[in-house]
């Protein structure tokens, strides 16, 4: 499977012809990210993970494409989009889904705490063909399954340092490739990855960065 990130939390999928994007949001490159896709996975509502107006039209433009996401992100698609609201389904904590070839489990449930006074919102984290695994904007840890691949949120306004290394270290995955970390410059990034990369290796999990465009094989 050839994972590609873009930047910030939006990540594609390939497999067997098949293109599986999850959170093209309004800080990535959404038309290339969305270019061709069959299925569209949505973490939850924050503008950061979905262009709701990039991922309308890409709904419109597809009769096929499908997408999964929160109760509350697909009743505002159905609303903007009536014509796909038949191919615009609720994902939920505990969901196993087949969307488009790939094999896909749903964790998690809400967002992580930013500030008592901020709402929490639903957040779905998504487990692709037993392998590769999305929180969103959660830590939460996969139950009872080896996770291969961790997409490991490097910054947000929920979380700090520590919380991104255990994380990785309650994880325990062979392999972490960054998302969520639009909003650091080289500087922040290198820093945290820093600390990602040297930890994480005692705990058996290789950590590389990948930038915006880079693809690898997982």
């Amino acid at each position: 499977m050839k994972l590609t990130k873009f930047t910030h939390a939006c990540v594609r999928l390939e497999k067997d012809g098949k293109v599986l994007v999850l959170d093209p949001g309004t800080f990535s490159e959404t038309d290339v990210a969305l270019a061709g896709a069959d299925a569209v996975l949505i973490t939850h509502e924050h503008g950061d993970h979905i262009d709701v107006d990039a991922v309308t039209a890409a709904l419109l433009a597809d009769d096929e494409r499908q997408l999964y996401a929160p109760e509350g992100v697909a009743a505002t698609l159905r609303g903007k989009a009536p014509a796909a609201s038949g191919r615009i389904h609720t994902a939920a904590e505990g969901d196993e889904l087949e969307v488009a070839g790939f094999a896909v489990r749903c964790f998690g449930g809400q967002h992580a705490l930013i500030h008592p006074q901020i709402p929490v919102v639903a957040n779905i984290g998504y487990l692709i063909d037993a392998n590769v695994y999305h929180p969103g904007d959660s830590f939460a840890v996969p139950d009872g399954i080896e996770v291969g691949t961790l997409l490991v949120p490097i910054h947000a306004p929920w979380n700090k340092i520590g919380e991104v290394v255990d994380f990785v270290i309650s994880v325990r995955a062979p392999r972490a490739f960054p998302v969520h970390d639009g909003l650091l410059n080289e500087l922040g990034v290198g820093l945290v990855e820093a600390h990602v990369s040297r930890i994480g290796a005692r705990y058996g999990t290789e950590y590389r960065h990948l930038s915006s465009g880079d693809s690898v094989e997982v």
